[in-house]
């Protein structure tokens, strides 16, 4: 068995063919009657996981002082509203989140389904919110300090008198209109995946003041972060629906760290290979662990129903395949007694 676990693990454990097993499984899962229950998987949440690792090596694990003095590496994953975890990519302890959205979003079918996606505060840019914009998805963050924030206008001298201390500037038209084309060729490019939208992202917000396509990108992120805050204040539906999704992302959590007992939750890849490896093997157990609890769940209410027994969508819609507790997690050891052992 040892023989055939290693063979499997040297010849046939490589990205594309993770990449593969998990899109099979989250398209499996979409597909069973009791996701729909759900969600129609066209909202999705996104976090970054910390996960301590046993050294920093040439992975360059890092310390983050948010997680205690030990070093370690995030896992940002994307979590449909039917539960699947359709993305996940391994990111530096100590890097805003930001720039890594758009990546899983675009890394497969799935993520090119969602209409409306939700962050956590560092998941929070005006360069995001332009490009989320641009590649028409609706981009909600939780923006944990909103009263700070200032709105950008086209004429702030016609705002009213009681939100003058809320404007932030003059939104620059000129600018975008004059790097528009630009634009349009940066937002293909991230769409065609011929480069990650994370690295354009980075570039962008790392160029010098004077570079003019990243501040039209960000003048238009000011736009539409000023449209988002103005939509948010009024709108409590829109506040519930992203709470909902990130709840969702956090009990995905959960299942992710009770999944990782063999080393006491660290990662000891040392290579950023291993550990790329590791973290998508966790992702594709979870996604399968998901799969049987809806599929299962599934039967379980065809059975109630069969019986007569109330099985409303508005109860459905609370259930969660994200639990574990009839889960052996350790698997099962059989011994055999002495006098049972052959001579």
């Amino acid at each position: 068995m040892n023989f055939q676990l290693s063979r499997i693990s040297r010849w046939h454990i490589e990205s594309d063919a993770i990449n593969r097993a998990l899109a099979l499984v989250i398209s499996a899962q979409s597909k069973l009657p009791m996701a729909a229950h759900s969600g129609g998987g066209v909202t999705a949440s996104s976090d970054g996981q910390f996960f301590p690792a046993a050294r920093q090596g040439e992975a360059m694990n890092l310390i983050n002082a948010k997680y205690g003095s030990e070093p370690g590496l995030k896992a940002y994953t994307h979590l449909s509203d039917q539960f699947g975890p359709f993305a996940t990519q391994n990111i530096p302890a100590t890097v805003n989140e930001a720039p890594y959205i758009l990546d899983g979003l675009l890394m497969n079918d799935a993520g090119r389904k969602i209409k409306e996606q939700y962050a956590d505060t560092g998941g929070f840019t005006d360069l995001v919110f332009a490009a989320t914009s641009l590649l028409s998805y609706r981009f909600i963050p939780r923006i944990r300090d909103l009263p700070s924030k200032r709105l950008y206008l086209f004429d702030p001298a016609s705002a009213p008198d009681e939100l003058r201390g809320l404007i932030g500037g003059k939104v620059r038209e000129g600018l975008i209109i004059q790097n528009w084309p630009d634009v349009l060729r940066t937002v293909a490019t991230m769409a065609a995946g011929i480069m990650p939208p994370s690295q354009l992202l980075k570039k962008f917000a790392s160029y010098p003041r004077q570079h003019e396509l990243a501040l039209a990108l960000r003048e238009i992120g000011r736009i539409e972060r000023t449209l988002f805050i103005i939509e948010w204040l009024l709108d409590a539906d829109m506040q519930r629906r992203a709470q909902i999704g990130l709840n969702k992302g956090e009990a995905h959590h959960t299942l992710k760290n009770a999944l990782r007992i063999g080393r006491q939750g660290e990662i000891r890849d040392r290579s950023a290979e291993g550990q790329h490896y590791r973290m998508a093997g966790l992702n594709l157990l979870a996604a399968i662990i998901i799969y049987w609890n809806t599929k299962h769940l599934g039967h379980t209410v065809s059975a109630r129903k069969r019986a007569g027994l109330d099985c409303s969508p508005e109860l459905l819609s609370h259930i969660s395949p994200l639990g574990w507790a009839h889960i052996l997690l350790t698997g099962e050891y059989r011994w055999q007694n002495q006098s049972e052992r052959p001579l």
